[in-house]
């Protein structure tokens, strides 16, 4: 019966956090499920402990990525980087459309996929603005779907890849022979069934008459913060040193010298940032610390064991996808997790690791709320005043997700 009822607080929760009736906020149901957990006595209170502090390193990598994203929108930066996108594009939406992705490829590649839809979005947002795009949706899906497609061309794209692997992290030379193809043909699948969906949308002329506003000191130091964060993170990644720390310093080092430096009032920035994302993660490590008492992991074990006994290839395509749309019902970020300590608690064949990994990875484009990268996509969507609709996502995912996924798999044999 314990295990019942951790069940369905953990369904109840989650689909809270996707579906988020009543306009009620995602952290507002995983932190209401992870209370109900510990009050009616399911796990522990020091078990719940146990899983906040599990999820220590994330909190800090995104404090100081959104600490970053938050001085950089507040100095103009983006709204610089984009009226020299649109000029680029001199006019033509397919120039521009291809622009942003090829932006969001590096931004992902390099800062995470976290980092894709909270530096980026506000980015394009305001880059449609300056062209007078009459319809933006296409260049703003670009954030959320680049943010998953390229979250495994290095270790540091996705802190997801952290969790699948944990100690067992391969040299980044070895990750580079494994996914470097797998990353291509998500990536370039991704932009052309994209592009191909958006095709109607992308008719229409864009402004070219966009003029180059002045950047300001902390706009540029901004950028020295952003860039120097990119190189540790690669250091950090390939010294096998965890990412959050460097992230958090890095992030309030950048906001602290740029508000000095401007004379700015240090709550500007802090009441910018999206701190309702800390709980969320808080609460979804804590059902997941809740569900791992009921077996699940034990009996996930057993079964990629077994499979791969009997069929390796079978075992690729059925975890891959599996894992895939597991993701998307209970969010990558706890499904991540189970699969991880799953690979980490059995002998695993590698070529299943990686298919499992691209499933966690890749798999969230099916759904709006199936990473927190998108979620984090969708609250810096609502700060521009942009909605997007979990049907309207769900239908372009359903296809340019498992288009992508199967060449991304089905690439693992070349």
């Amino acid at each position: 019966m314990t295990h019942i009822a951790i069940w369905i607080i953990a369904f109840i929760a989650i689909a809270g956090v996707i579906i988020r009736p009543y306009k009620i906020p995602e952290a507002t149901w995983a932190v209401t499920g992870a209370i109900l957990l510990i009050v009616f006595g399911l796990i522990l209170p020091s078990e719940g402990i146990t899983g906040i502090t599990k999820g220590t390193d994330v909190y800090l990598f995104l404090t100081g990525m959104m600490l970053l994203a938050e001085t950089a929108r507040e100095e103009k930066l983006f709204d610089w980087l984009a009226a020299h996108a649109t000029e680029l594009a001199k006019g033509s939406p397919n120039r521009l459309f291809l622009l942003i992705y090829l932006v969001g490829i590096v931004v992902t590649a390099f800062l995470s996929n976290d980092a894709t839809a909270v530096v980026l979005t506000p980015a394009v947002a305001a880059a449609v603005r300056a062209a007078k795009v009459e319809k933006p949706l296409p260049y703003l899906l670009i954030c959320a779907f680049i943010a998953n497609a390229a979250s495994f061309i290095l270790p540091i794209s996705n802190p997801a890849n952290l969790v699948i692997y944990g100690s067992n992290m391969p040299p980044l030379l070895h990750w580079l022979s494994q996914y470097t193809l797998p990353s291509i043909f998500s990536i370039a699948v991704t932009y052309f069934m994209l592009r191909f969906t958006q095709r109607n949308a992308l008719k229409h002329k864009i402004e070219t008459n966009i003029p180059i506003p002045t950047l300001s000191q902390g706009g540029k130091t901004a950028i020295l913060g952003i860039i120097a964060t990119a190189i540790i993170l690669l250091v950090s990644s390939a010294l096998n040193i965890q990412l959050g720390l460097p992230t958090a310093i890095t992030g309030v080092l950048t906001s602290a010298i740029v508000i000095i430096r401007a004379k700015k009032n240090p709550w500007i920035v802090i009441k910018g940032v999206s701190w309702s994302v800390l709980p969320l993660v808080a609460g979804l490590f804590v059902i997941v610390e809740a569900l791992n008492k009921t077996g699940v992991i034990q009996t996930i074990t057993t079964i990629l064991h077994q499979s791969a006994e009997q069929s390796v290839a079978g075992t690729v395509w059925g975890s891959g996808f599996i894992i895939a749309f597991a993701s998307n019902l209970m969010n990558n970020l706890p499904a991540g997790l189970i699969a991880g300590n799953a690979i980490q608690a059995g002998h695993v064949p590698e070529i299943v690791k990686s298919s499992i990994l691209i499933g966690v990875d890749l798999g969230p484009n099916l759904s709006i709320t199936g990473s927190l990268a998108t979620i984090l996509w969708l609250v810096a969507l609502r700060r521009e005043g942009q909605i997007v609709s979990a049907w309207t996502f769900l239908k372009l995912g359903s296809l340019i997700m498992t288009v992508a996924l199967l060449f991304a798999i089905g690439s693992l044999w070349l």
